[in-house]
């Protein structure tokens, strides 16, 4: 079975006019207690992020997706919390880059998160398609 690795971003930075930009981190805590117009454009540049990686990508099979959180430092976290966000802006980037059609279930069999462990240098979430 092919599988493809991706890496994540844990936070994106949100151009301001008279301020440097501001740290978004990607989880449900922020989601949920930002305006529309602050996520809409977060979620773009999340997107534009991860072009690189996912232009010329295509995927006519149903796929699983594994999600796999490095932290920046050895403290509890919700693992949910920043993946279930992650895997919403990154199957959303997947149909705007034309990897698959719609992320819907007739498209994304299985997802499944997973603890990564520690990683000081590179925080991040690992994306594995198969």
């Amino acid at each position: 079975m092919k599988e493809l690795i991706f890496s994540s971003p844990l936070f994106v930075l949100l151009p301001r006019k008279t301020k440097p930009a501001r740290k978004f981190l990607i989880n449900l805590n922020v989601y949920r207690n930002v305006n529309f117009f602050t996520n809409n454009e977060a979620k773009k540049i999340y997107c534009e992020l991860m072009e690189k990686q996912l232009k010329g990508k295509k995927f006519d099979h149903k796929i699983e997706i594994f999600f796999k959180l490095y932290k920046a430092r050895n403290a509890a976290i919700d693992r949910s919390n920043v993946l279930s966000i992650t895997e919403k802006y990154f199957c959303d980037a997947l149909v705007h880059h034309g990897c698959i059609k719609d992320d819907n279930d007739d498209f994304i069999l299985e997802t499944h998160y997973k603890s990564g462990g520690l990683d000081k240098e590179n925080p991040r979430v690992e994306i594995i398609i198969k």
